[in-house]
C-alpha cells in the first residue's frame, strides 16, 4: 500500500479560507476517491497560511479489476431474424465487447440484451493525476483572485506544488499562461525561521519534515501548542487567559509555528471599562487578555482594576528569540488604541447619556420610517404596552420606560462610533456612571440579546421588556412597508427578531398576549404612517394577520428545529389550519411551548398510545355534531333520560369526573393530570364503542344521536385543551 502527498503552496492565505479549505477537502476528497473505486486507510487534510495539503495512506497501486452487468436495448430491437442490428452493434461497441458476447435474458418488461463487462483496474497514480486539478479548482471561498495572464482563480497565487506517491514525484503542471507550476518534491519551510527550500524525500516523511522546517501543518497540533503556551503564561502571571473560540480558531490559522509572547501596558489604562480593553485586544489586535484569577463578571464594572491584569498574550509566528522585541511592538500598538479609548471614554462620560438623545435625530433608521429618534419614541410606546400586559408595578414600569428612552443613546457616543461592537455595552457603562438604576443600565446591553442562536438571554425584566419592544417595532415598521422576508432574503433580520421575541418570552416565562400586543403596535404605527401604508396597499387588518402568520411560523421553527419536537405534534398545538389553536398559541406562548414539550414526552414514554385511539375516534365522530369546541361541562348538554345503555351513563360520569382535572390542568399548565384522567376514561369510551353495552352513535332518533355526539364532543373538547389529536400521526 502506498502513501500519497499533495501540497499546494501559496502566498499567505486568509485565516478564514484556511479553515474552509480543510473542511471542503475533507468532504470532497473521500467522495472523489470512492467514485474511482479507491478506499484508502486514512485521509488527513492539513493547512497553514502558506499551504493546503492532503496525506492519503493505504492506497493500492491500482484499482481492482471489475465486472459489471450492463443492460442494453430490447432483444427485438437488437436482433432481427437472428442477426444483430445496428442497435446491438452500437451497444457492443460502446461497451467495448464483441457482438457475440451479448446475451438475451427475460425481464418483467420483456427480453433484453445484457453484457458482462470486464474493466481492468487503472493505476492509482494515473487516476490521482487526473483528479487533483479538480480538487484544487473545486475549492471555493470569498474574494478569489486572478494572477498572471491566465484565467485561474484562487484565494491567493499558487507558488509551488508537491506531489509524491511514496518517494516518486507524480507529474502535473498547473498552466496559468505565463505562469506554469510544475509538481516536484520541493516545499517551503517557515518564512523566517527556515527560509531555505526543503526537499520531501517521501510522502510518509511530510509532517515531520515540515516540523523540522518550523511548520506545524496540522491545525490540531498548532491549536494544542498555542493553548498550552497561553494558559501556561497566564498561570505564571496568576491570571486566566480569555480565549474566545472564534479568536483561537483565527489565530490557529494565521500561524505556522506558535510562540506565546507576553505583552504589558500601563496600569493607568485599567481605569477604562474592561470591555473596552478586551475589545481592543480581541477584535482589533487578536491578542488574548489576561483576567484577574477568579474575577467576578465585569458587566457592572466601570473600570478594569479588579477584572484585568495590565498584560496580554499574543501568539507570534516569528523568531522566539525576538519575543521581547515582538512584545514591545505589540504593546506599542495596544497603548495607542487604549489612549484613543481613554480619550473617547472621558469625553463621553463628561455628559449624561440622556444628553446624546437629540443627536439621534440626525441618524436615519430607514428612509421611509424616519430617524432613530422616531424609532425610540415607538419603542417607548410599545414598552408601555408590554409593561401593562405584564402588570408591572409602578417602579418597574418607570424603569422600563426610562430604559426604552435611553436604549439607543450610546450610538451617538464617540466610543461606539470608534468601536461599533461596543454598542449597548457602553450604554450600560455610561448609565452606571450617570447613576441610573442598575436594571435600567443592564437593559442598555440586554435589549440586544439574544443576537443569534445560542446567545445569552436578557436577565432583567427591564431588558426583556425593552428587547421585545425594540424587535416588535422593527417587525411592524418593516412589514408596514410591505418588505416581508421571502426565501433567503431578510435584510432587516426580521426572522431573527421574531424568534428573539419568542425566545425572550419562553426564557423569561413572561405571560404575554402576543396577539394583543401585535394589534396595539400596528394601531400605533397606523396613526403615524397611515398614508404610507395606503401607498404600500397595506391595511392595519392585513398587517396584523401577516405578523401573526409570521410569528406562528417562527414558533413552529423553534419548536421543531431548536427543541426537537415532532412536526405533527407542533401542528397539534400551533394549529394545522385550525384558527382556534393559532390564536391560542400567540395569546399564550408559554402554554404552547409547554404543551408541545409535554406531547413529545408522552409520545416518547408511550403514554400517548394509551389515549390516542379513543380520543381520535371520538373526535372524528364528534364533527358530525354541532357542539362548540369550547364546551367542557356536560350540564345542560347531555340528557341522562335519553340513555339506552349503561355505557352512556358511565361515559357521563367519566366526563363529570374529568371536568375539574381538565380545568386544573389548564390553569396550572400541568397537563399530566389531564392525560392521566383521559387514560382513566379510555376503557369507558371503548365500552361505549365496542363493549357488550355499546351503542350506535348515529341513532335514528335525532335526540338520542345528538346526545351521544355531545358525549363524544365533550371528550374531544377536553383533549383539545392539550392538543388537536386529529393532527397527530397515528402511533406505530
Amino acid at each position: 500500500m502506498a502513501v500519497f502527498l499533495l501540497e499546494v503552496g501559496t502566498e499567505e492565505l486568509p485565516a478564514s479560507f484556511v479553515g474552509e479549505a480543510i473542511a471542503q477537502w475533507q468532504a470532497a476528497i473521500p467522495t472523489s476517491l470512492s467514485e474511482q473505486f479507491l478506499s484508502p486507510d486514512d485521509i488527513s487534510v492539513y493547512a497553514t497560511p502558506r499551504r493546503i495539503s492532503v496525506l492519503i495512506s493505504g492506497l493500492p497501486d491500482k484499482q481492482d479489476d471489475r465486472e459489471e452487468e450492463v443492460k442494453g436495448p430490447p432483444a427485438k430491437a437488437a436482433f432481427r431474424d437472428g442477426e444483430p442490428t445496428k442497435a446491438a452493434e452500437g451497444f457492443a461497441r460502446k461497451q467495448g465487447v464483441d457482438v457475440k458476447d451479448l446475451e438475451v435474458r427475460p425481464t418483467p418488461k420483456g427480453d433484453f440484451v445484457f453484457v458482462l463487462k470486464k474493466t481492468a483496474g487503472r493505476k492509482t497514480a494515473e487516476i490521482l493525476t487526473e483528479l487533483i486539478p479538480g480538487w484544487i479548482s473545486g475549492l471555493d471561498g470569498k474574494r478569489f483572485m486572478r494572477w498572471g495572464e491566465g484565467e485561474m482563480r484562487f484565494s491567493r497565487p499558487i507558488r509551488w506544488l508537491v506531489m509524491l506517491m511514496d518517494k516518486k514525484v507524480l507529474p502535473l503542471t498547473i498552466d496559468n499562461q505565463d505562469v506554469q507550476i510544475v509538481s516536484d518534491r520541493t516545499s517551503r519551510g517557515h518564512r523566517v525561521l527556515h527560509p531555505e527550500p526543503i526537499t520531501i524525500k517521501s510522502a510518509n516523511d511530510y509532517v515531520e519534515a515540515m516540523r523540522k522546517a518550523f511548520v506545524m501543518v496540522d491545525p490540531a497540533e498548532r491549536l494544542k501548542v498555542l493553548t498550552e503556551q497561553t494558559e501556561a503564561a497566564a498561570k505564571k502571571l496568576k491570571g486566566d487567559a480569555e480565549m474566545p473560540e472564534d479568536l483561537v480558531a483565527e489565530v490557529t490559522n494565521l500561524i505556522e509555528w506558535p510562540t506565546a509572547v507576553v505583552g504589558t501596558f500601563e496600569d493607568s489604562y485599567l481605569s477604562l471599562p474592561p470591555e473596552v480593553i478586551t475589545e481592543v485586544m480581541i477584535s482589533h489586535q487578536r491578542y488574548f487578555p489576561l483576567r484577574v484569577k477568579g474575577a467576578a463578571d465585569s458587566a457592572t464594572a466601570i473600570d478594569a482594576k479588579k477584572t484585568l491584569l495590565p498584560k496580554f498574550v499574543t501568539i507570534s509566528n516569528g523568531d522566539p528569540a525576538k519575543s521581547e522585541i515582538i512584545a514591545e511592538g505589540n504593546a506599542r500598538v495596544v497603548r495607542a488604541r487604549m489612549a484613543d479609548g481613554e480619550y473617547f471614554y472621558k469625553s463621553d462620560a463628561e455628559q449624561s447619556l440622556e444628553s446624546f438623545l437629540p443627536k439621534l435625530d440626525t441618524v436615519t433608521f430607514q428612509a421611509d420610517l424616519g430617524s432613530m429618534s422616531a424609532k425610540v419614541e415607538r419603542i417607548e410606546a410599545i414598552t408601555g404596552f408590554v409593561a401593562d400586559q405584564l402588570g408591572l408595578k409602578k417602579q418597574a414600569k418607570t424603569n422600563a420606560m426610562r430604559a426604552a428612552k435611553l436604549c439607543k443613546a450610546d450610538l451617538m457616543t464617540q466610543m461606539v462610533y470608534e468601536f461599533p461592537e461596543l454598542q449597548g455595552v457602553m450604554g450600560q457603562k455610561y448609565a452606571l456612571v450617570d447613576g441610573e438604576e442598575a436594571d435600567v443600565a443592564a437593559a442598555m446591553v440586554e435589549h440586544y440579546l439574544p443576537k443569534g442562536a445560542g446567545d445569552s438571554m436578557p436577565k432583567t425584566q427591564t431588558g426583556q421588556v425593552v428587547g421585545i419592544a425594540d424587535r416588535l417595532d422593527t417587525l411592524v415598521s418593516i412589514f408596514g412597508l410591505g418588505q416581508i422576508p421571502s426565501g433567503s432574503s431578510d435584510p432587516f433580520a426580521l426572522r431573527r427578531a421574531a424568534q428573539g421575541i419568542v425566545n425572550i418570552v419562553w426564557d423569561g416565562e413572561l405571560k404575554l398576549n402576543l396577539n394583543g400586543l401585535i394589534e396595539q403596535s400596528v394601531a400605533q404605527f397606523a396613526k403615524g404612517f397611515g398614508e404610507l401604508m395606503k401607498s404600500k396597499e397595506t391595511s392595519a387588518e392585513k398587517l396584523v394577520q401577516q405578523l401573526r402568520d409570521f410569528f406562528l411560523q417562527r414558533v413552529r421553527t423553534l419548536l421543531q428545529e431548536d427543541q426537537g419536537i415532532d412536526y405533527d405534534l407542533v401542528n397539534a398545538v400551533v394549529g394545522d389550519g385550525d384558527a382556534d389553536y393559532a390564536q391560542r398559541a400567540l395569546e399564550d406562548l408559554l402554554d404552547v411551548g409547554d404543551r408541545a414539550r409535554f406531547l413529545q414526552a408522552i409520545r416518547d414514554d408511550k403514554r400517548l398510545d394509551a389515549i390516542y385511539p379513543t380520543v381520535n375516534r371520538s373526535a372524528k365522530l364528534a364533527v358530525k355534531g354541532d357542539l362548540d369546541t369550547a364546551q367542557l361541562d356536560p350540564k345542560g348538554l347531555v340528557n341522562a333520560k335519553l340513555f339506552e345503555q349503561s355505557s352512556e351513563g358511565e361515559f357521563l360520569k367519566g366526563l363529570e369526573a374529568l371536568l375539574p382535572k381538565t380545568e386544573s390542568a389548564r390553569a396550572s399548565r400541568d397537563y399530566s393530570q389531564l392525560v392521566a384522567a383521559l387514560t382513566e376514561i379510555a376503557p369507558t369510551v371503548s365500552e361505549f364503542f365496542d363493549g357488550d353495552n355499546s351503542v350506535m352513535v348515529m341513532a335514528e332518533d335525532a335526540a338520542v344521536k345528538t346526545n351521544r355526539l355531545n358525549l363524544l364532543g365533550l371528550l374531544r373538547n377536553h383533549a383539545r385543551v392539550l392538543a388537536d389529536f386529529g393532527a397527530i400521526v397515528k402511533p406505530g
